[in-house]
């Protein structure tokens, strides 16, 4: 197992510093957040995107949050933190990881005594735990993946959508934590990754990761999949999600369904990779997910060229649900299963 020299989000002394993803792959830059308020804007803008990374970068949100409350009654903090938790959560409604890390950061508010600088330090040790443990999650995830793999042929072509690697989550990836081991276990010949429109996070960012890393990989607009998959260049596709309803439907970037159907026409196995965090055991199926609609500009423009005519309309979803009877198995870090038995781990 060889770990990414990636990492999204870093704790630095006072401060959170976030790879700016919005600027890759054209410049590396990192940005310092300060409060809970530019982790909020950061989280809105894509900054800092990918579920799991979205859940770190929340936490240390609250804390930031907390860290700024200047009282020392904890009937006074704790509503005052329930503020804070409220503007994160509405940042990204997609995003289960999003809601779970702050559903952990109020309980160890909640469960730390009544000694407001006690709550504080115990906040800052949660975040850093959350971090920590979705590196070590990711890590898992890519092992298990890496056992359910096809068994032929030796050196595999692995089609990926949208960016589930180390810049999505703590440092190692979900999907592309798949790939990454397979890479480092002599299975990987070459990755084939989507652009993912109208973002394109597959060509900028997925691609970029795996330029680092050395992995060989290829770029291919999101219409060139199914032609990829009739010439049989493609033996597997992995994609990561940002929320998995408890019946096994995943929700992932726009585009991920089609891919799925595609896939079941060419018999090519499709794996959804995601830490049980990402499971949102209350939601029966896929049809109860909140589907998060961006700004149409991320159609129509790119930078300050404009694609489509005035006086169209636009319709832009940022995921969409792939059902459960497409995909061939959820990759967790307790293993991987068919979707319908999510339930059993739990």
């Amino acid at each position: 197992m060889t770990a990414s020299s990636i990492y999204p989000v870093t704790w630095q002394h006072d401060r959170v510093l976030l790879i700016d993803q919005t600027r890759l792959p054209g410049e590396f830059h990192h940005i310092q957040i300060a409060n809970y308020h530019q982790m909020a804007e950061a989280i809105k803008t894509m900054i800092v995107r990918g579920a799991p990374a979205i859940g770190v970068a929340a936490a240390y949100g609250v804390y930031l949050g907390a860290r700024d409350i200047y009282t020392e009654e904890v009937g006074e903090f704790l509503p005052l933190l329930e503020n804070v938790a409220e503007e994160l959560r509405h940042t990204r409604p997609t995003a289960v990881n999003l809601f779970w890390a702050i559903r952990e950061m109020l309980k160890t508010a909640y469960g730390s005594g009544d000694n407001v600088a006690t709550i504080k330090q115990q906040l800052l040790m949660t975040a850093q735990a959350i971090q920590e443990q979705d590196l070590y999650t990711c890590q898992q995830i890519g092992d298990r993946g890496l056992e359910v793999l096809p068994s032929s042929p030796d050196k595999l072509n692995i089609l990926t959508h949208c960016n589930a690697g180390a810049l999505a989550t703590a440092g190692y990836g979900t999907a592309l934590g798949v790939i990454r081991s397979a890479w480092t276990a002599g299975r990987l010949e070459r990755v084939y990754a989507d652009e993912t429109r109208p973002r394109l996070q597959g060509a900028k960012l997925t691609a970029w990761e795996c330029v680092q890393e050395k992995i060989p990989v290829t770029v291919i607009t999101d219409n060139m999949a199914a032609h990829c998959m009739q010439k049989k260049m493609i033996h597997a596709v992995v994609v990561g999600a940002d929320r998995i309803a408890a019946n096994g439907d995943a929700a992932n970037k726009i585009g991920t369904y089609g891919l799925a159907v595609i896939a079941k026409m060419h018999q090519v196995p499709f794996f959804v990779a995601a830490p049980l965090s990402t499971v949102d055991f209350d939601l029966q199926d896929g049809t109860q997910i909140p589907i998060e609609e961006r700004d149409p500009i991320e159609i129509y423009q790119i930078g300050e060229t404009r694609l489509c005519p005035e006086g169209v309309d636009f319709y832009n979803p940022a995921f969409d649900v792939t059902p459960n009877s497409l995909i061939t198995a959820i990759i967790t870090e307790k293993g991987a299963v068919k979707p319908t038995q999510l339930i059993s781990l739990q």
